[in-house]
């Protein structure tokens, strides 16, 4: 059980998929930066971030939901959650573009199914993602993989924020969709050995 002084941010758990270091400028460094992809994910929340609860047949949504978990130590809002007549609950994300090759999205989703397990003392099943460019939902099961990959990412951002610890910039092709690239200054590998090279030459100069 965490204290609440000690929660951390769902989106978290997203940022340190896509990027240890981008997590740790983010949640440790509190930096923040905003560019194309950022704003484009911020007019598809638009309609989602309007606290809206409605009702459409036997199916009430409710926008917004303010969700938490003291056993791992989240908090945040789930976009969009659907409960239904037959008493399924059904969490949705939205996001920007499309279905990415890793499974941080699913990590955030099922996180957000695991706060609301705790909170409603129910089962969840499967929840869904919806694709601002697809314009369609992807279902996504919660199965005992998800669950434990995410339980780990939770774990693994708890110790990066306690130790405060910014891991080193390493640039890859994903750098160049990451609003503080310019925050980050994250140098090839490559490069990094040329700079250790420069340095060990002046040093040898000069000893």
């Amino acid at each position: 059980m965490y204290d609440e002084s000690d929660y951390i941010m769902l989106s978290a758990l997203q940022h340190y998929m896509f990027c240890p270091r981008q997590c740790a400028l983010i949640h440790v460094e509190q930096l923040w930066a905003e560019n194309r992809y950022t704003a484009e994910g911020q007019v598809l929340h638009e309609r989602v971030d309007s606290h809206e609860k409605t009702k459409i047949g036997g199916v009430r949504i409710v926008r917004t939901l303010p969700i938490r978990s003291s056993c791992l130590g989240l908090s945040g809002q789930a976009d969009v959650v659907e409960f239904h007549a037959d008493g399924t609950v059904l969490p949705v994300e939205y996001k920007r573009g499309r279905p990415k090759k890793d499974q941080c999205d699913e990590v955030q989703l099922c996180a957000q199914a695991l706060c609301l397990e705790e909170m409603l003392s129910v089962d969840i099943a499967e929840g869904a993602l919806f694709y601002g460019q697809k314009r369609r939902r992807k279902a996504v099961v919660f199965d005992a993989a998800l669950r434990e990959l995410t339980l780990s990412i939770a774990q693994q951002v708890h110790d990066l924020i306690a130790r405060q610890h910014t891991p080193p910039a390493v640039y890859s092709k994903k750098c160049d969709q990451c609003s503080l690239l310019h925050l980050c200054l994250p140098r090839s590998c490559e490069e990094q050995r040329s700079v250790k090279k420069y340095l060990a030459a002046m040093m040898g100069r000069t000893g």
